[in-house]
């Protein structure tokens, strides 16, 4: 019997994985896909927020605040991804300046240091490629960005390495409670657990059902994007949003960690948690949105789209609930801002788990670093195609991926089996050509190190929806 099962290997199950690793507990994550990261954490913006955005008094302001200010730690041990950029939200017209200043209020109540409201003239110094039509911001010093996959990733084989088991294509079928905890049904295995941990996500409302919480409701709410060459990095220094609407902190213009352009998300109920595809009507409304920020964006330069799912609740702020399940904790609707929030969502997490019981002794022996997996090259990087040695073989000519660094991914407890997966770790396939060139090597290089023919490896995992129809790239540049 486990002493804690936890549902949901994404950005929160993985950060309440990883903190409860430092204690001398026995704890399982299930993942319904054939990979971490592959719901609400992979198809995400990747910022780290600033904490002005939420009003004062709820969980997600409290949390975001907390999580952002943890980020350079873990950053530290764990190298997957992160650098603070600061943030702007510009006003576009007088009637929108005081919405700045309400974001304002509510950072100051939150507790966010570096704020400042700026004119035109001082935005345009900070960020010169934007619109003239700019007539105030907002600043934040202590936004970010952040590899929210790579993120999960590093989170997940740390936890690993101190001891979690990771149970990969688990589907939870039936959770039953007994006297001593739960036994949770799986479409492989029954697994018995004393605590149990729901941080399903988009499927956070089905789990609590199965344990007999019915007043749950998660409706998904798609956003889409568009992912532009490095070549356009220089427009924007900073995240820049525009002021809020209703249906969320609308159309961004940031440039990602790696340095590509990036712009979106529209917000858009739907119907099926499953479909994050992307069409032309919708990317076309976030390209005009975006160049009202910043004009000179050039979609000639796209790569691609992709859409994510956001876990929206029928409540008003997040449910981070241990009483309704003596036994069980219910993570629902942990939407914006919850990557930014989700290492204070664990230590939450936890000390419910105390309050439930649970008993914590610190190991001494807690490995808090993980090593990085990507090297980044210097000006004197000798690498080239073919070449004999592993560590100048390059494999993906765009992103400069070797040999040894693809042959690393697959050996850090974690399988490994798509190019995709192999991307989401390396960037390999994820450059200039979308995988035209590296493609066929990482499929042989797969083959070969996983003593597998190559007809089965595939380019995707067993996660990527059919429903997830892609505009064209073609499409995309004449936009």
């Amino acid at each position: 019997m486990y002493d804690i099962c936890i549902i949901g290997a994404g950005t929160v199950g993985m950060n309440i994985a990883r903190e409860l690793s430092k204690y001398k507990l026995n704890i399982c994550v299930l993942e319904k896909e054939s990979d971490v990261s592959c719901g609400c954490s992979k198809g995400n913006s990747g910022i780290v927020h600033g904490g002005y955005s939420d009003k004062p008094g709820t969980l997600k302001a409290e949390l975001c605040i907390k999580g952002n200010r943890m980020y350079e730690q873990l950053e530290r041990e764990l190298h997957f991804g992160y650098r603070q950029t600061g943030s702007f939200v510009l006003a576009f017209d007088d009637e929108e300046i005081p919405i700045l200043k309400k974001l304002y209020d509510y950072g100051i109540a939150n507790g966010v240091k570096g704020l400042k409201i700026m004119d035109a003239a001082e935005t345009k110094q900070h960020e010169p490629h934007l619109s003239e039509a700019v007539k105030a911001s907002l600043y934040c010093k202590n936004a970010g960005v952040a590899s929210p996959y790579e993120f999960v990733i590093a989170l997940a084989e740390n936890a690993i390495a101190n001891g979690v088991t990771l149970l990969l294509e688990h589907e939870v079928e039936s959770i039953k409670k007994t006297a001593d905890g739960f036994v949770i049904g799986t479409n492989k295995e029954n697994i018995e657990t004393r605590f149990l941990v729901n941080a399903a996500g988009l499927y956070s409302d089905a789990i609590a059902a199965m344990a007999g919480i019915n007043d749950y409701k998660i409706t998904p709410h798609r956003g889409q994007y568009v992912i532009l060459d490095k070549e356009q990095s220089h427009l924007v220094n900073s995240v820049i949003f525009q002021v809020p609407t209703k249906l969320g902190k609308g159309i961004l213009v940031t440039t990602t960690y790696h340095g590509n352009l990036m712009i979106g998300p529209n917000a858009e109920e739907i119907d099926d948690k499953d479909d994050v595809g992307t069409d032309e009507k919708t990317l076309q409304y976030i390209t005009d949105t975006a160049r009202k920020s910043v004009p000179d964006i050039d979609m000639r330069k796209s790569l691609k789209s992709f859409a994510g799912n956001r876990p929206k609740s029928n409540q008003p702020d997040w449910i981070i609930d241990g009483n309704r399940v003596p036994g069980m904790i219910n993570l629902v609707g942990i939407d914006s801002p919850g990557l930014t929030s989700s290492p204070a969502i664990a230590l939450k997490v936890i000390d419910i788990l105390m309050n439930n019981g649970l008993e914590l002794a610190k190991k001494t022996d807690f490995a808090a670093e993980r090593k990085p997996i990507i090297i980044k090259k210097t000006n004197d990087f000798k690498g080239v195609i073919d070449s004999p040695d592993p560590n100048l073989n390059i494999i993906c000519r765009c992103e400069q991926v070797t040999e040894a660094e693809i042959i690393d991914c697959l050996h850090r407890g974690i399988p490994v089996k798509s190019v995709d997966a192999v991307g989401r770790r390396t960037r390999a396939s994820y450059g200039r050509c979308q995988s035209n060139f590296c493609g066929p090597r990482i499929r042989r290089l797969l083959a070969r190190e996983l003593n597998l023919p190559i007809e089965e490896i595939p380019a995707k995992g067993k996660e990527s929806s059919e429903l997830a129809q892609r505009a064209k790239r073609i499409s995309l540049m004449k936009m």
